[in-house]
């Protein structure tokens, strides 16, 4: 009788330890390196904050470099079809987020995706496609987030597909990227780069979204007395964009052309994330932001140098998708893109969406960016 109980008590004790003990995929160490791409930590995502329907999850903590190629570390999160893996690996998609905020507080690998994008990754997971999401550099991750540094946000976005695969065997070496806004900026600077950065990594394309496009020929325009123009959020973006610049270009002294109300917003935003500052901002105008005008040469051309998106040198297919009633990017910006990216001879699918605001972009443009991806993917 008591052989037959200790044997029961044993067996339910090792399948509990197995249930408890065997994770669905076993992490690579981290490496002890310096380069670009090298995993400094994982862990496993936390499912209150893991995207719904995801198989296995994990935050990575890895190195990369920043706008001039100086050393920095970002975060991210990698989010796993459930199931077993594919031969080969699960194909990736590096996807971009858009603005949430400048504070560390916002890192969407500690709180989540913003809803939206949780869904939009959900649906490339129920397609069988890994998603590997950076949170950027500075967001959660020493120093301050560089804002709209497209460069940086692409070192960014494709070291973190390196971390990745090196954290996760089974994933595959093809990858697109593909973002949002803010994450649609990173997009078309990842497109631009990847090759060249990255050539170890099989990259394909790119989907970019709502990107926002020509800023370096408006920005500079801000000053004392210059009005609302309608764009929905400018205020605010332009406030974050000033502070990243600020950031990467101290030389300029930014805080300078800053008014009191603004330095107040900046400080402010520093430590709350978008969604908690818009209450607290209010709705001032563009122009109550500074105490002198940005237009000079030396700002235009410090605009230039962190905001273009390249319009020439793309060397693998762009989707670029524009939701034609988008009040934050509006689609004339995209539209003058689009003529440059075609008159260069990028190989380039442009879609208009009527009636799509910004975030309904992610789902107005799903079923074309799904045929294009498996074109270039599978």
């Amino acid at each position: 009788m008591h052989t037959r109980f200790d044997a029961l008590i044993a067996a339910v004790a090792a399948l509990a330890l197995a249930a408890i003990a065997v994770p669905a995929v076993a992490l690579a160490a981290p490496a002890v390196t310096n380069a670009p791409g090298a995993v400094l930590s994982t862990a496993e995502m936390p499912a209150a904050v893991a995207v719904p329907g995801a198989g296995p999850s994990y935050r990575l903590t890895y190195r990369t470099v920043d706008h001039f190629g100086g050393p920095a570390e970002s975060s991210g999160s990698v989010y796993l079809p459930p199931g077993p893996a594919p031969a080969g690996g699960w194909p990736v998609i590096s996807y971009a987020h858009g603005t949430i905020g400048v504070a560390d507080a916002c890192a969407p690998s500690v709180v989540g995706l913003y809803q939206p994008e949780a869904q939009y990754v959900s649906k490339w997971l129920t397609r069988g496609y890994a998603v590997v999401a950076t949170d950027y550099i500075g967001l959660g991750t020493p120093g301050p987030l560089p804002y709209l540094d497209g460069l940086a946000a692409a070192h960014a976005v494709i070291d973190m597909v390196r971390a990745a695969r090196t954290a996760v065997p089974d994933l595959a070496p093809r990858w697109v990227v593909a973002g949002l806004s803010q994450g649609g900026q990173a997009t078309m600077f990842t497109a631009h780069e990847a090759t060249r950065y990255a050539p170890e990594l099989d990259y394909r394309g790119a989907v970019a979204l709502g990107v926002p496009a020509n800023l370096e020929q408006i920005f500079p325009l801000a000053g004392p007395g210059i009005p609302d123009i309608g764009v929905k959020g400018l205020t605010l973006f332009l406030l974050y964009t000033v502070m990243g610049l600020g950031h990467v270009r101290p030389d300029l002294g930014m805080d300078g052309y800053l008014s009191p109300l603004g330095r107040s917003l900046a400080a402010k935003a520093e430590q709350v994330c978008t969604v908690d500052l818009r209450p607290i901002m209010g709705n001032p105008a563009v122009g109550e932001l500074f105490s002198k005008s940005l237009n000079n040469r030396t700002m235009r051309q410090a605009f230039t140098d962190y905001l273009a998106i390249p319009t020439k040198g793309y060397d693998r297919p762009v989707f670029l998708g524009q939701g034609v009633s988008d009040l934050v990017v509006p689609f004339p910006l995209n539209v003058k893109l689009a003529a440059d990216l075609k008159w260069s001879g990028t190989d380039l699918r442009f879609r208009m969406y009527p009636g799509a605001d910004h975030v309904g972009t992610l789902t107005a443009s799903f079923d074309d960016s799904t045929r294009f991806v498996d074109a270039v993917l599978r």
